[in-house]
């Protein structure tokens, strides 16, 4: 999930399988900024939702296989994503459908031709609109409530009851707010990794047990005050399954994976500690390996790469 903040960029997933349509508003959302990922039906939008959380998400309504309505409901289901608006795309006009797709899930309904300004402050409004609901109480109804808060010293501010269990679990010391993560953790936190295009996600390593436990950023909910989502498992390692499957460096797969996570080329020049100049070679490179003209395919192909492994 993005921050609010002037570096961050909205990451939008369209899911359409028209070439025109993606074209259009691809070019419309990069222009303004924002970062567009890619389904072409619905399937493989779900798939790629198991791996990001965009904040938005533009679907069509009419697709092959599972149709967006039924996508939608799909993902609707999962209490990570419902927080995420969904605004139907689609030539079908009757009141029936835009209920339909109302029911379903959606927060608003465009019909086509597409006006991309007007498409574009709709997805400004809805922004706004989710990220004003997605305050702490919010989170606690809507992402399984394993949730704790922390300041950039890695100090827990609170947590829930199922987070704490699982943390007295992990760490001898655990006593709830006040209690010091581990050093890595507040590296991860102190270095604002986060909200400089870092990972999204760090492993947990507890003195209790062996068990693997993951952190995931949420969102800022303070001046100091970071949203974490605690997990059973750790963190994967994507950019070990881009280079296996893409034929890439790892420097080339690092890239792909930050670009896949929505991050803009000076993002990723600050967190790999390269030029943007070095960055674009990367990226060249990149695309001739992979066969893509631009960032939009090569992030697509590298969250199919990912979701597939």
């Amino acid at each position: 999930m993005n921050l609010a903040s002037g570096q961050a960029r909205d990451i939008v997933l369209v899911v359409d399988d028209s070439p025109d349509t993606l074209k259009m508003v691809t070019h419309a959302f990069e222009d303004a900024g924002m970062t567009v990922l890619v389904a072409l039906e619905g399937r493989q939008a779900l798939a790629m939702l198991e791996k990001v959380t965009p904040d938005v998400i533009l679907m069509d309504a009419v697709m092959p296989g599972i149709d967006g309505f039924e996508t939608c409901r799909r993902l609707k289901g999962n209490s990570a994503l419902t927080h995420v608006p969904v605004i139907f795309m689609t030539g079908l006009s009757e009141t029936e459908d835009i209920v339909k797709g109302l029911e379903a899930g959606g927060v608003d309904y465009v019909t086509k031709p597409i006006v991309p300004d007007e498409l574009l402050a709709r997805i400004r409004v809805h922004l706004g609109n989710a990220r004003r609901a997605l305050g702490a109480s919010t989170a606690l109804d809507t992402l399984g409530r394993y949730l704790l808060a922390a300041n950039r010293l890695g100090q827990i501010l609170w947590c829930t009851p199922q987070a704490a269990r699982l943390l007295t679990m992990a760490f001898r010391q655990f006593s709830g707010a006040g209690f010091g993560l581990p050093h890595e953790v507040q590296e991860w936190l102190g270095r604002g990794r986060v909200s400089a295009g870092g990972s999204d996600a760090i492993n947990l390593i507890g003195d209790a047990t062996d068990d693997k436990l993951r952190l995931s950023y949420i969102g800022q909910i303070g001046p100091d005050e970071i949203l974490l989502r605690l997990a059973e498992g750790e963190v994967s390692d994507d950019k070990t399954a881009l280079k296996a499957k893409l034929n890439l460096t790892t420097r080339e797969a690092e890239v792909l994976l930050w670009i896949a996570r929505g991050k803009s080329n000076r993002d990723i020049g600050e967190i790999l500690s390269l030029s943007p100049r070095t960055v674009n070679k990367h990226l060249e490179q990149v695309y001739a390996k992979l066969g893509v003209e631009n960032r939009t395919s090569a992030a697509a192909l590298a969250m199919r790469t990912i979701t597939e492994r």
